[in-house]
């Protein structure tokens, strides 16, 4: 003889759920209700916390990148004796040298963020391959 399940606690809705999207984190995963919701939580945090550890990489990375263009900028005095259309050669670099680093490490960024997101897809997904 079996013994018959326990209710699960009442819980109180405060939050509208209209705007809630369902993860597919948990489909292809023969989980019960409850360990299912379990199972899409820890597959969020880590995707979550891989996505952060991306951003503050990127952003440190791209820091160090722009302090580097500054500082080669400011160590070559050189740089603003070459006048292009009345405008030293270095405030053209410092007004527009950025923009190409820029669109790469977003570039990157957007990259590695979709490959983030398509390996933690294929770890809640098993039997959905690429």
């Amino acid at each position: 003889m079996t013994p018959e399940p326990r209710p699960l606690p009442r819980v109180r809705v405060t939050a509208s759920t209209a705007g809630r999207v369902s993860r597919p984190a948990t489909r292809g995963l023969a989980l019960p209700g409850r360990a299912a919701d379990e199972a899409d939580a820890v597959f969020s945090r880590g995707l979550v916390r891989a996505q952060l550890r991306l951003a503050v990489g990127c952003v440190s990375a791209f820091l160090v990148v722009a302090g580097a263009l500054t500082g080669v900028i400011a160590a070559l005095p050189a740089l603003g004796d070459p006048v292009v259309g009345a405008v030293p050669l270095s405030w053209l670099l410092h007004a527009y040298g950025f923009y190409p680093v820029i669109l790469a490490f977003g570039l990157i960024y957007a990259r590695a963020a979709a490959r983030n997101e398509r390996r933690y897809r294929q770890l809640a997904d098993p039997g959905k391959g690429p």
